[in-house]
Formats: structure tokens, C-alpha cells, sequence
């Protein structure tokens, strides 16, 4: 199981660098690192990954292939990617605080 989550974890580490709470107040000057993420789940600013990703797979059933925390309007948004069960990838729009669901679509 590690082996399917190295993808998606690499793809993560090179993403959470914009999970700093600098970048979710639009503080785009400053690039933030792991520490910053992590101070994102402590600050409340956004969940742990281990619920996203469970809250992604609920959602859509799969193995996870990426996973991105952009800031949209203020507002901290994970982009998770999912390889589905039927061979499409699905991306998952979740918000960050509050884990609700905000969007399922096909990728390109």
C-alpha cells in the first residue's frame, strides 16, 4: 500500500508549500515549506491529510494520484486527484477547514 502512496505523497510535498497560513492570508511573496503546512493543521486553517484523503476516496472511489492545497479567494481549497475504479481520473475540490465537498469532475 505505501508504494500506491508515494505519488501522491511527492506530489503533495511539492504542493503543501503553499499551505502557510502567509499564503492563505494572499501573502504570495513569501514560499512557505513543510513547517508552514503543518502550522496550517495546527492553526485550524486546514485538516490533517489523512481526513482528506479519506474524505476524497468516499467521494470517489480509487487510488489517489495527486494532491494540491491552493488557495482560492482566501480560502484554502485541496485539489485531490483520483485514478477511479472505471480507469478515469476524477478531481475532488475540498475545502481544507471544513472538509466539505465542494466539486467532482472528470479531468481532461
Amino acid at each position: 500500500m505505501m508504494k500506491r502512496l508515494r505519488p501522491a505523497l511527492l506530489a503533495l510535498a511539492a504542493s503543501l508549500a503553499f499551505a502557510s497560513p502567509a499564503f492563505a492570508h494572499g501573502d504570495r511573496g513569501r514560499s512557505g515549506d513543510h513547517d508552514d503546512a503543518l502550522r496550517a493543521v495546527e492553526m485550524r486553517q486546514a485538516l490533517p491529510l489523512t481526513r482528506i484523503m479519506s474524505i476524497a476516496q468516499e467521494a470517489v472511489p480509487g487510488e489517489i494520484v495527486e494532491i494540491e492545497l491552493d488557495n482560492e479567494d482566501d480560502r484554502l481549497i485541496y485539489e485531490v486527484k483520483i485514478l477511479a475504479r472505471n480507469g478515469r481520473v476524477r478531481e475532488v475540490e475540498i475545502d481544507a477547514r471544513t472538509g466539505a465537498v465542494l466539486q467532482v469532475e472528470d479531468e481532461d
